[in-house]
């Protein structure tokens, strides 16, 4: 059988092959961030389907870091019995499940949360939103980080096999870590020391909350992409060092954020995506969608190359590789050769729920999805999450 169906360790957690299912918004929890039928249908399918280790999309942790309208929540004690739900029907099913804690930053839209969003450094305007953040004064930043650890406390209790906090795609973290994004001269910045400093702190404030043995993974941006430089794969590197020496049980390396593709890389269904803008936004979006097409062309295992450099750093600590990542060729040649332990798919589960089982059984050799990226679009529409090759509705 091939190594990708072999039983291995994240920290003290053991999952049952190397298959992970990576965090994606999928546009089904209720207003109020509960979870709904909907959602525990979605990750019941991926277990029964034999995904290992399944990250359900990102969970926000505090009202003001809401990113998206029908986003989950772990920012209240009163969703603990929904996510439980959540925790037991994949459990139920033999697979592992860890909850992605996340705060939106500037990505946050005024009109989901209701004011001005959070970053570290207030400039420019989000290229989605086009809101103006606001720079996070040290009694925002001493709010943030005990959100994170009461949110840690709130997967433990709903039964979660561990969490990860999500430091890519340009949210409150990411931008954090990113030169680009922070440009503060303070304890929180100006240096990757003091940049690194909020991800410090808030896996210390987890530990304290829940233990030493509850596993902590980090999904971490090698490359931001931005118009000016931000991260690196050479500072995702020392980062990466940095996060070992913390004891994190697992890093999953990605890239982009809302300024360009990179994160999603593969077709641009330009006129899907501006019907979720206003009119107003549309001509020009549309335009800036257009600039993007060759950059953000499909490209095979795009995070690949970052993870060469990242991996030698991490010596034990597995390392799960995202992005473009189609044949069973692929997967098996980058876990054999030491570049990755762990092969995270998104859009190939949204198209083929049951894939990681019809790969093990000779059945399908790649997956299906054509990286259209319809079913991103379709998000941003407010349509739930599935495979919209066919087309969005209308």
């Amino acid at each position: 059988m091939s190594l990708l169906f072999e039983p291995t360790r994240i920290g003290p957690l053991e999952v049952k092959n190397r298959f992970v299912h990576s965090a994606t918004y999928e546009c089904m929890a209720s207003p109020n961030g509960e979870v709904t039928d909907e959602l525990v249908n979605r990750y019941r399918n991926l277990a029964r389907g034999e995904v290992g280790l399944i990250i359900p999309g990102y969970l926000y942790v505090h009202p003001r870091g809401k990113a998206i309208g029908r986003q989950t929540g772990i920012h209240h004690d009163e969703l603990v019995p929904g996510l439980r739900r959540l925790v037991d029907v994949v459990h139920e099913e033999g697979g592992r499940i860890v909850f992605q804690l996340a705060h939106g930053g500037r990505q946050s839209p005024k009109k989901v949360i209701g004011q001005p969003p959070l970053a570290p450094s207030s400039f420019g305007r989000d290229p989605v939103t086009m809101n103006k953040a606001k720079a996070a004064s040290e009694k925002d930043i001493q709010e943030i980080i005990p959100a994170f650890a009461q949110a840690a406390r709130r997967a433990l209790e709903a039964g979660a096999d561990g969490l990860q906090l999500h430091c890519a795609h340009g949210y409150l973290l990411n931008e954090f870590l990113s030169p680009f994004f922070n440009r503060r001269q303070d304890q929180w910045g100006g240096s990757p020391e003091k940049m690194f400093r909020i991800v410090k702190e808030i896996i210390l404030a987890i530990k304290a909350e829940v233990g030493g043995e509850f596993p902590i993974l980090v999904k971490l941006n090698t490359s931001d992409f931005t118009p000016k430089p931000g991260i690196t794969p050479e500072l995702g590197a020392r980062y990466a060092g940095w996060l070992k020496e913390l004891g994190i049980a697992a890093i999953e390396i990605s890239s982009g954020t809302f300024y360009t593709f990179h994160m999603v890389r593969g077709g641009i269904p330009i006129n899907d995506l501006a019907r979720g803008l206003p009119l107003w936004m549309r001509p020009m979006a549309k335009m800036v969608f257009k600039k993007l097409i060759d950059p953000c062309r499909f490209q095979p295992l795009y995070n690949l190359p970052a993870a060469r450099i990242i991996k030698p750093v991490l010596g034990d600590v597995p390392l799960m590789l995202v992005g473009a990542v189609r044949t069973l060729n692929e997967m098996e040649e980058v876990v054999r050769n030491g570049e990755a332990d762990f092969v995270s798919l998104s859009r190939p589960l949204i198209r083929e729920p049951f894939l990681v089982k019809r790969l093990r059984e000779g059945k399908a050799e790649a997956a299906s999805c054509i990286s259209c990226n319809k079913c991103f679009a379709a998000i941003f529409n407010n349509f739930p999450l599935r495979c919209y090759v066919d087309g969005l509705p209308k």
